[in-house]
């Protein structure tokens, strides 16, 4: 090692756990990296300490899990690293999102006051759902108003995002809304603990905050969704936004104390997962598109052009690198609806069988479902399971499976989803393309990419070829490439990802015979989602689950 080689640290914040990664700056080699799991996961149950069961569609996070990570994962990632701490010269992190909470002006957690036996008070993880009503109010409004930032997210703002969740507390529990003197996603939050100032970065901002042409939505549409929340965005969530990979501070004495980083180093403007990893995949380039692919999917590409796109996420302009228009969409369910498959759905022999093999039950799965021919099992699904982010917009929404038979099989449920993520994708694609927004390569990143028939069903269905990101830790990766960019090791994320960011071009190529066949169940799923898209027959049955659940 050159004793002269300068690192910086990468922390990514899932869903279930945060991992650093310590990466050289001049080459991106990972030199060692950590996880540490949340004490207290995705709360979705009941609130910690009390007995009192959340509503349907709720899920919170507890902060200081999230603290626990910089305390464990940094300094252990640091020490398997081997290298001197004080060669490292910047430290990023980011996020899930839209998570998002409340906080006093000082930045202590509304939580982790006399406030915390309230739920409304906790952080709401990013597929926290409950906040459906206020989303289609808020589409409905800007739709009536002739709001032109409307158009900029598909015709429809989501539940997972800022001001949907930020209405349903002023709606629900005011109490907890008038104490909330600061609106931020965790984002920004987690970086405001590594330097001691607040600080708001583009990406959220744009993406989640409805943040276009230099400003939020103005008051008098806000005063309109309720009177109480006209001022919203100028007193919980105004402040000078950050570009990414820009220094938005230093580190303080204290996060010095928890990382085991030098005080001092510079620190990142914060991100999110999904953004962030486009560095990491060399995806920065316009026409590269990324799926990120965990428990949920984020599909990021970047254009030349600003075109509005029925059903997307967002686009903003310099969302995921300067100088172009970052588009995003998404499936808020991937890899939690095989582990639902796995959950549910497995009798005791194939538990057995697993065992005897030394397989997990995903590679069990996988084997038995991989010697299907395309069509095969006879089945089409709705990947809905966690409602739909792109491009219907609707998180009421929930799963379908069709043409179940006595004869079906653990392995044909399980291949028929993987399969129904992989349409969803499609649909994601052809909404891009039909919008003006051009996919020349598709890359993913994510645990799923290990998955090769997972994987080889995307190429075949996509009818393109699949690039990898080479890092397993892409996040993470991306954020360390965005620390040496805030730290001034590179000159801007463009050229710190040439330098940094790795990529496998085209290991998987689509075959044209199972490409054929699947465009025909393509067609079958295409037919489902717009007929149960529509909603009213899922709608209604969602109402009657909550009805009945109200009742107890």
């Amino acid at each position: 090692m050159n004793d002269s080689d300068r690192y910086t640290v990468g922390v990514d914040f899932g869903t279930l756990s945060g991992r650093a990664v310590v990466v050289r700056v001049r080459d991106g080699e990972e030199l060692a990296s950590a996880v540490h799991d949340y004490a207290h996961g995705v709360i979705d149950r009941r609130l910690p300490g009390t007995d009192t069961p959340l509503p349907p569609d709720w899920a919170l996070q507890h902060p200081q899990d999230w603290r626990d990570v910089l305390r464990h994962a940094v300094p252990e990632a640091l020490a398997a690293a081997g290298v001197d701490p004080g060669s490292v010269i910047g430290i990023a992190t980011d996020f899930t999102a839209c998570t998002v909470l409340p906080t006093l002006a000082d930045g202590t957690p509304l939580a982790e006051t006399q406030l915390a036996g309230r739920p409304h008070a906790w952080p709401k993880l990013w597929k926290h759902h409950a906040a459906q009503g206020q989303a289609d109010r808020i589409n409905a409004l800007a739709h009536a108003r002739g709001e032109k930032w409307i158009t900029r997210y598909g015709g429809r703002i989501s539940a997972e995002w800022q001001f949907a969740k930020a209405l349903q507390v002023l709606e629900e529990d005011p109490g907890v809304y008038d104490s909330c003197a600061r609106w931020i996603e965790a984002a920004d939050w987690i970086v405001w603990q590594l330097t001691g100032a607040e600080s708001r970065n583009a990406c959220t901002a744009g993406y989640k905050g409805i943040h276009q042409d230099g400003a939020y939505p103005g008051e008098e549409y806000l005063a309109a969704l309720h009177p109480d929340f006209a001022d919203f965005a100028r007193t919980r969530l105004e402040f000078p936004l950050a570009e990414l990979g820009s220094r938005v501070g230093s580190l303080t004495a204290e996060a010095a104390r928890w990382t085991g980083l030098p005080a001092g180093i510079a620190v990142a403007a914060g991100n999110v997962d999904a953004h962030v990893t486009a560095a990491a995949a060399q995806a920065v380039e316009d026409g590269r598109l990324l799926a990120i692919m965990g428990t949920s999917t984020c599909h990021v590409v970047n254009a030349p052009v600003l075109a509005d796109i029925p059903g997307i996420c967002g686009v903003v302009q310099g969302g995921i690198v300067e100088g172009t228009y970052g588009y995003e969409a998404g499936q808020s369910a991937v890899g939690d609806v095989f582990a639902w498959v796995l959950s549910q759905g497995v009798p005791q022999e194939y538990l057995d069988e697993a065992a005897e093999r030394g397989e997990d039950l995903h590679a069990l799965l996988t084997r038995k479902a991989a010697g299907q021919p395309v069509g095969g099992h006879g089945l089409v699904a709705l990947d809905w399971l966690n409602g739909n982010r792109s491009v219907l917009v609707d998180h009421h929404l929930s799963g379908v499976l069709v043409g179940l038979t006595l004869a079906t099989r653990p392995e044909d449920v399980y291949r028929a989803m993987l399969e129904a993520t992989a349409f969803g994708t499609r649909i994601i694609v052809e909404a891009l393309e039909g919008g003006g927004v051009p996919v020349r390569e598709f890359i993913v990143a994510g645990g799923l990419a290990k998955n090769e028939l997972l994987m080889q069903i995307y190429s075949d269905v996509l009818r393109r070829p699949v690039s990898l990101a080479a890092s397993q830790q892409g996040p993470a990766l991306g954020s360390a490439i965005h620390a040496a960019v805030a730290a001034g090791a590179h000159p801007d994320v463009r050229t710190a990802t040439a330098a940094m960011g790795r990529v496998q071009r085209d290991v998987y190529t689509p075959d044209p015979a199972r490409a054929d066949a699947y465009d025909g169940l393509f067609a079958e799923y295409r037919a489902l989602h717009d007929h149960f898209g529509a909603g009213e027959l899922l709608h209604r049955l969602r109402n009657i689950r909550n009805r009945s659940a109200a009742a107890g």
